[in-house]
């Protein structure tokens, strides 16, 4: 029987400036030093998990590194999400690369919070710094949530790191809270003062403010190995297609370049738990040995060990639908057929009763546009539990379909399987009777039996329809291009099934409710109901554009 891994506990990691951040080591009961990794997170370094992660990573030949954030847990200094973090991760690395049982080489992994700080740290080179595991990691400002503020959801968030640990969000209303308004004192209404949500909230548009939390425009910097992991359910999964895509193409060295591996399950933001999210089964399959897969990416990347690894396909997905795994060697698949599908009605698409068709054909003389109203005071719900552990899933939107300010587009039943896999989004040829409003669009697979299934969506804000930078207002009755990133899937529609597009302008609480007065969003009070209209003729053909994987393709691995 090996010697159980000694551990350290409160170690004391000292900061530029003088502050101390509390660390927990576990290494190998032997002399030799070994790679370290590091593990930073605001949620409790004391978690029993991380223990035992840390006696795996000690079997393993790695010390492991739980630290406590600066302001959180038994760490100095105060709390202010992601502003220090990456001077301060850069300090801890260098700091344990000096430690007599370190060898020098220290790689960095988390989820969430946990891996959006690995990117800040990053841009700030740490000598040492050899590799990254980073999961579910959010996107910079504004790409996840379009809107100019944070989703209300994120209230929830800043609840429960309200103070140094973590805090109880059960007790709160939190619908009841998320309709408040304004969004300014939305935290009152939560019960609790919350300076960060006040503050993001007087920045509306990308500025100087949101600098320190960016790092997707900056790519090009970091050249690291990074194991990119995500869920199609993630809730803030657009970032981790868009990190690997990005890392393969500008990262500065080929080896950096060639050491980027992709890896997308069918899960949520708490990846590899289950196989099934809400009411899907995604199959036996669906969970994976990913702890095993991230220690021989860092023995490859790290230890520098030839395990297979290096020659292995860059790209892991689970296609769902047909419920398997494969393997690719590019994110957008190369042999991607980027294919329109024409929203057509004859002015009623209102509703899953109404008469709007996806269409392979685009339209060839003017159709009447499909119309209908838009109450604040009556937001199109976004099917999700209230607290923001995980923001929506595979839901059925069939009653949610049957609203009359929800058009709803449909394919015919398809006669064969179609794999739609990579980015989706939607040109839409919109307006609207106000100065601001919103379209949202959602992806949805119709089985036989009724079953709506969402797979993705996303919504695009009119003021910000030519960039987050600056706010441009609507012309009344006046038609406006606007485009809508619904993320990313890798699923098969089976034949028998339908393809589905939603166009909404609310997704509430997911997204804050448009007042469509185009007053600021911050202090707004004031409703008012719009009229809205989506248009499909040959000058403003609306079409959502699906990435189709021809059948039988060469090439695919499973």
């Amino acid at each position: 029987m090996s010697a159980p891994p000694r551990r350290e506990f409160n170690v004391r990691i000292p900061m530029r400036d003088g502050a101390t951040l509390s660390a927990d080591v576990t290494r190998p009961s032997g002399q030799d030093p070994v790679p370290a990794i590091l593990l930073r997170t605001p949620y409790n370094k004391n978690e029993p998990r991380l223990a035992d992660l840390g006696a795996r990573a000690a079997e393993r030949g790695y010390a492991f590194v739980a630290t406590d954030v600066r302001g959180r847990g038994d760490s100095d200094g105060a709390f202010d999400p992601y502003r220090a973090d990456g001077r301060d991760g850069h300090d801890a690395i260098e700091w344990l690369a000096e430690r007599a049982w370190c060898d020098g080489r220290v790689a960095t992994m988390g989820g969430s919070y946990l891996g959006h700080i690995q990117w800040l740290t990053a841009l700030e080179r740490p000598p040492h710094l050899a590799a990254m595991i980073v999961a579910v990691t959010p996107s910079d400002p504004f790409v996840e949530w379009p809107t100019g503020t944070h989703g209300p959801m994120h209230l929830c968030w800043f609840r429960l790191v309200d103070g140094r640990l973590a805090q109880n969000v059960a007790p709160v209303d939190w619908m009841r809270a998320y309709e408040h308004l304004p969004l300014a004192t939305m935290d009152e209404a939560a019960g609790f003062h919350c300076a960060h949500w006040r503050r993001d909230l007087e920045h509306p548009t990308l500025d100087d403010h949101w600098e320190p939390l960016r790092y997707q425009h900056r790519l090009g910097e970091v050249d690291l190995p990074v194991l990119h992991v995500s869920g199609w359910y993630d809730d803030e999964q657009i970032g981790t297609p868009l990190n690997f895509a990005g890392m393969a193409a500008a990262a500065p060295t080929e080896r950096a370049r060639r050491g980027q591996r992709l890896l997308m399950g069918p899960w949520g933001h708490q990846v590899n738990r289950d196989r099934r999210l809400g009411d899907v089964d995604f199959g036996p399959d669906a969970v994976i040995d990913l702890e095993g897969a991230q220690f021989r990416f860092l023995d490859h990347f790290v230890k520098g060990e030839d395990n297979g690894v290096g020659g292995e396909p860059p790209v892991r997905i689970f296609v769902m639908g047909a419920n398997v795994w494969r393997d690719e060697e590019a994110w957008p698949l190369p042999d991607t057929v980027w294919t329109p599908f024409h929203l057509r009605s004859g002015g009623a698409a209102n509703s899953r009763f109404g008469d709007g068709t996806l269409s392979m054909e685009s339209p060839a003389a003017d159709e009447s546009p499909d119309v209908y109203l838009s109450d604040p005071a009556h937001p199109v719900p976004f099917l999700t539990s209230p607290t923001s552990d995980q923001i929506g899933g595979p839901d059925d939107y069939a009653a949610v379909e049957q609203r009359g300010d929800v058009l709803v587009y449909s394919t015919e039943v398809l006669g064969e399987d179609l794999e739609v896999t990579g980015p989706v989004r939607l040109e839409l040829f919109a307006s609207s009777s106000a100065l601001d409003t919103d379209f949202a669009a959602k992806l949805v697979d119709v089985h036989p039996g009724g079953f709506c299934q969402r797979l993705c969506d996303g919504i695009v804000r009119a003021r910000y329809r030519e960039g987050m930078d600056r706010e441009i207002p609507l012309v009344p009755g006046e038609v406006a291009r606007m485009e809508v990133d619904l993320w990313n899937t890798s699923h098969v529609f089976r034949a028998g099934h339908r393809i589905r597009l939603e166009v909404a302008s609310s997704a509430f609480p997911k997204y804050d409710r448009n007042l469509q007065t185009g007053e600021p969003l911050a202090t707004g009070t004031r409703m008012e109901v719009a009229e809205n209209r989506v248009w499909h003729t040959p000058s403003w053909p609306s079409r959502l554009i699906l990435p189709v994987i021809p059948a039988g393709r060469a090439g695919a691995r499973p």
